[in-house]
């Protein structure tokens, strides 16, 4: 994924005693790598400090007040050591501009036959002072996979890649607004949540009853110009199969009164209520529409799971890809590294190219299948997997989550709904750590390798307590 978008502060260390040229260099080569990379800037001018690098108190003033000038703007802060760098200056221009984001360091490596008095850095001792003072300051950082590295180094480019999805997750959860629309079911303790856990953390729950949003629904006659608008959408989504012309027209009303609730609360993600009121007072269900919102990038989950759609929002954050609810189902007969995902299902199109409108044949055992026209069903081929949940442990008082990656297979699964074959390291031992900790069943997926992200950005700079599962 290119890095549109996304803006970094950028710190280039220097101690004067250093040769030029190494801090000279080092913005060339860092500001071409980032323009590679589609990442803006922000940045001193070489003319508002000795090379534009920072070192003296006087230096960090200026570049603190240049990143507060685009704090609204700045995603993160990489600081460069071309050389072993003044680690007061670093630090007191992060304290002064507390911009509060991911600050990733990197320094330079020395090569062997260049450690002479004109080509000799120090960076790598440079920058255990760096982090040093870092700690000391108590600013939160973030650290390259190898000491040194140079920034055009492939090391470097998957790390800055990560590092960017930090960003993203860090900035992307602050004031998130998740729309909670219907009563939990009853029979679902499972998706029990703390709001005000989640509010402490910058998270707004907004509640509606679904009374509310059926009222407005069943108001809006088939002839009405949106619901005529949405039920094309609907057409242009997905192959609608045998699903009756009424139980679309009913889906399309849904849509138009849930998008405007969505619009007019300015809303991130939403979680509904499904299982069975939706089928037994309206008649359909709603997993059509919420794949679509899914799939334009904006999360829903049913069974008013809000921490599953607060997963899926991190994990889309961290991707730039849709995620997907789907319940942790079966084993795969006997291989003890595989199990089926599945739900009715809801999944975003991007995980279905053979998406089929349908119904929901288990929930039809009890509403009658005619009432579950909505669900869709699909296949998830073989693809990168990011796994996770984020939960409120309300009788700790915190937030807590798992993430780890896998992949998705192509193994045979002649079943219904939307479903996908993972294969995950260790899943044994996973499923212990799950049970042990009271996770839900239901756990995000999403089609990447963005677990070091969702990690990094969930412990190290909101708090949170998190097992990464790494086999």
């Amino acid at each position: 994924m290119r890095n549109q978008n996304i803006t970094l502060g950028i710190i280039i260390g220097n101690r004067d005693f250093f040769p030029d040229k190494l801090v000279s260099e080092a913005r060339a080569e860092v500001l071409k790598m980032l323009n590679e990379q589609g990442i803006k800037p922000i940045i001193l001018e070489e003319k508002d400090t000795k090379l534009g690098g920072v070192e003296t108190y006087a230096d960090a003033r200026k570049c603190a007040d240049l990143f507060k000038m685009h704090k609204n703007d700045i995603a993160g802060v990489l600081v460069v050591l071309p050389n072993f760098g003044d680690e007061r200056g670093i630090a007191d221009t992060l304290q002064l501009a507390d911009l509060q984001v991911p600050v990733l360091i990197q320094g330079y490596p020395d090569e062997l036959h260049k450690l002479n008095v004109a080509n000799r850095r120090d960076s790598w001792c440079g920058k255990i002072s760096v982090c040093n003072n870092l700690y000391q300051y108590g600013i939160k950082y973030s650290i390259t996979t190898k000491h040194v590295v140079h920034p055009t180094d492939p090391s470097f480019l998957e790390d800055l890649r990560q590092f960017i999805g930090v960003c993203r997750v860090v900035k992307g959860m602050k004031n998130v607004r998740i729309g909670a629309i219907g009563a939990r079911p009853t029979a679902f303790n499972t998706v029990r949540y703390s709001e005000k856990i989640l509010q402490k953390n910058g998270i707004s729950v907004v509640t509606c009853d679904l009374s509310e949003i059926l009222g407005h629904a069943n108001k809006l006659g088939p002839d009405h110009p949106r619901v005529k608008a949405h039920l094309e959408k609907i057409h242009n989504y997905a192959s609608t199969g045998k699903t009756p012309s009424e139980s679309l027209i009913q889906m399309a009303k849904l849509d138009v009164v849930l998008n405007d609730f969505m619009e007019e609360n300015q809303l991130d993600a939403n979680a509904i209520q499904c299982w069975t009121s939706l089928q037994q007072n309206f008649g359909c269900n709603v997993c059509t529409s919420s794949s679509m919102f899914s799939e334009g990038m904006i999360p829903s989950a049913c069974e008013v799971d809000v921490t599953g759609t607060l997963s899926m929002y991190a994990m889309q954050l961290a991707s730039g890809s849709p995620s997907a609810l789907v319940d942790w189902n079966n084993n795969y007969a006997d291989d003890d590294e595989k199990c089926v995902l599945f739900h009715c299902g809801n999944w975003a199109k991007s995980f279905l190219p053979d998406i089929e409108i349908s119904n929901a044949p288990i929930l039809g055992t009890t509403v009658g299948v005619e009432n579950t026209y909505g669900a869709l069903d699909g296949r998830t081929p073989a693809s990168p997997l990011t796994y996770g949940r984020i939960s409120t442990d309300d009788t700790k008082g915190i937030i807590k989550a798992y993430v780890g990656d896998g992949q998705l297979t192509n193994d045979e699964l002649n079943t219904f709904g939307n479903r996908a074959v993972a294969q995950i390291p260790n899943l044994q031992g996973l499923m212990k750590h799950i049970c042990k900790n009271g996770f839900e069943h239901h756990v995000v997926m999403n089609a990447s390798h963005t677990s070091g992200a969702l990690k990094e950005a969930f412990e190290n700079y909101m708090g949170w307590e998190v097992y990464h599962h790494e086999g």
